[in-house]
């Protein structure tokens, strides 16, 4: 049988040529692909995290795929910089409607059979609270440490971006963020050298 081609992976992997930070100036250029890789990594940590440390009942495995897709419709609307697309409410519901097109968009690419398969992923405002809560606090760790970076860089345009980040983590920290906070979060700033010992 012959199957019709499918665009839908060739789209995913143009994530890599998708800038973030867009309106700052970059020591350290970030991709969304690459983004994506940390946020779905850590939003993983984190739900191990809760199950192990905090009487948690997440499921870690859907945790992370999903926080690997919360970026796929940047492939199509591209990276929307905070400030702007927080700027009001009207922003906000506006930039809501073009990213739900966007996924749907994403999964028409997608064989019919494989659509409600990928959908749960692919579609953020489907997401249970559990799983929405933790990747955004993933992706606000992710953020927070990428500014860390441009900062040890020599990049001081990060630091007023770094302070806001971290005062919304620490607004909203759940008890698995700290966790991360304290026990991984600093070796991020030791040399690889140091990392090894």
């Amino acid at each position: 049988m012959l199957r019709s081609p499918s665009h839908f992976f060739a789209y995913i992997a143009r994530l890599r040529w998708i800038r973030r930070w867009g309106l700052m100036r970059n020591a350290i250029e970030e991709n969304v692909a690459t983004h994506s890789w940390e946020v779905a990594t850590i939003a993983h940590a984190l739900a191990l995290i809760r199950n192990r440390h905090f009487d948690g009942h997440v499921d870690a495995d859907r945790i992370a795929a999903a926080a690997l897709y919360h970026d796929a419709t940047e492939v199509i609307t591209g990276d929307m910089p905070t400030p702007v697309k927080y700027h009001s409410k009207v922003m906000r519901e506006a930039f809501g409607a073009i990213e739900h097109k966007a996924e749907e968009e994403l999964l028409a690419l997608l064989p019919e059979d494989l659509r409600k398969d990928f959908a749960p992923y692919v579609q953020e405002g489907d997401w249970p609270a559990e799983v929405r809560a933790i990747v955004k606090a993933a992706d606000r760790l992710s953020a927070w440490l990428k500014c860390q970076a441009e900062i040890r860089a020599g990049n001081q345009e990060f630091e007023p971006a770094a302070s806001q980040i971290l005062s919304k983590i620490e607004e909203e920290a759940t008890p698995e963020v700290r966790y991360f906070l304290e026990v991984f979060a600093p070796s991020y700033q030791r040399p690889l050298d140091h990392l090894l010992e």
